[in-house]
C-alpha cells in the first residue's frame, strides 16, 4: 500500500492465474490412478455433462447444502493433469488454506464445477481447452483433467448497514475522521506513524459498493502507515492488535486531494482489523 491506497491494495490477486506445481492436498492424495494422464481428454461413459462442455463425476458426495455463488469465498484443494503431465506429479491451483472469490477464478470450467458442489464434495472434471486456459500465453495448453475438493464456502464481506454515514455514537477526531470499535483488541500497544502494520480490511463507497478487500483476496496486507491515505495513517494509530474498527473517512483524508489517483472520490468506509505491528 502506498500514498495512493489503490497502487497496491486495489491490485486483484487472481489466485488461479498463477500455476504452482506442488504436493497435492491430503484430500486428493489417492486421486491419481496409473492411467490418469491418458484420460485427460477421454471422460468416462458415466461422467455427467453440461451444455458448456464440462464433464464431471462425483467421487465423494458433500455433506452440506450450500453451493457457492460468484460473490462467495471458497477454499479448495486441487490436482490437475494436462495430456503431458507426469502421472505422479499433478499440478495444483493456489493453496487450499487461502480463500478466493469465485468470480476471480479464471478457469471457467473449474468455476462452473464449483458452483455445482457442496462443502466436502470431491469431483473429477474434464475440461476442453475453451473451459480451461483457452490457449492463454504461458498457461497449460489443451484440455485439463482436475480433481477438486470443496473445503469451505463463506460469504464475502457485506456492506455495513451504516455505510451511508457515521452513526451518532461514532467517535470523531478533529480532522473529521469517524470510527466505531467492532471488536476490542487484546493488545496494549498502538502503532506509530512510522510503524509497519499487517491488517485485514474491506472498503466500500457510501452506496454500498465494495471497491477493495484483502479478505476477498485471501491475503492480509502489510504496509508502512506513513505511506497510506491520511485517514488510514490517523485511524490505525487509534487501534491495538486484535481490534477491528469501522472508519468513515472523509474524502479530504482519502483520495480527493491525491492527483492521478484511481481511488474513489468522496467519503469511504473501511472495516479494518489490526493483526500485527512491525511483525509482532
Amino acid at each position: 500500500m502506498t500514498s495512493s491506497l489503490s497502487r497496491i491494495s486495489l491490485v486483484v490477486f487472481l489466485v488461479f492465474s498463477a500455476v504452482a506445481l506442488c504436493t497435492p492436498h491430503s484430500a486428493l492424495a489417492q486421486s491419481a490412478s496409473p492411467s490418469a494422464a491418458g484420460l485427460v481428454d477421454n471422460p468416462p461413459a458415466d461422467a455427467q455433462k453440461t451444455a458448456s462442455g464440462l464433464a464431471y463425476r462425483i467421487e465423494t458426495p458433500g455433506s452440506g447444502t450450500v453451493k457457492p455463488t460468484d460473490t462467495d469465498l471458497v477454499k479448495v484443494a486441487t490436482s490437475f493433469w494436462t495430456k503431458t503431465t507426469p502421472q505422479d506429479k499433478p499440478g495444483t491451483f493456489g493453496a487450499p488454506t487461502r480463500p478466493m472469490q469465485m468470480s476471480q477464478i479464471i478457469v471457467p470450467g473449474l468455476r462452473e464445477a464449483l458452483a455445482l458442489m457442496t462443502t466436502g464434495e470431491k469431483m473429477r472434471i474434464w475440461l476442453p481447452e475453451k473451459l480451461a486456459f483457452g490457449g492463454a500465453t504461458g498457461k497449460p495448453a489443451g484440455p485439463l483433467m482436475i480433481d477438486v475438493v470443496l473445503l469451505d464456502v463463506s460469504p464475502a464481506p457485506q456492506a455495513p448497514p451504516d455505510v451511508a454515514a457515521p452513526p451518532a455514537d461514532a467517535q470523531k477526531t478533529k480532522s473529521g475522521l469517524a470510527s466505531r470499535v467492532l471488536k476490542p483488541g487484546t493488545g496494549t500497544e498502538h502503532p506509530k506513524g512510522s510503524s509497519t502494520v499487517t491488517v485485514q480490511y474491506s472498503g466500500w463507497t457510501p452506496d454500498g459498493k465494495m471497491f477493495d478487500s484483502s479478505v476477498t483476496r485471501g491475503q492480509a496486507a502489510s504496509f508502512p502507515l506513513g505511506n497510506v491515505i491520511a485517514g488510514w495513517t490517523e485511524g490505525v494509530q487509534l487501534m491495538v492488535v486484535g481490534e477491528k474498527r469501522r472508519f468513515w473517512i472523509p474524502g479530504k483524508l482519502a483520495y480527493d486531494n491525491i492527483e492521478q489517483s484511481s481511488g474513489p472520490k468522496g467519503m469511504l468506509v473501511f472495516d479494518i482489523e489490526l493483526l500485527a505491528i512491525n511483525g509482532k
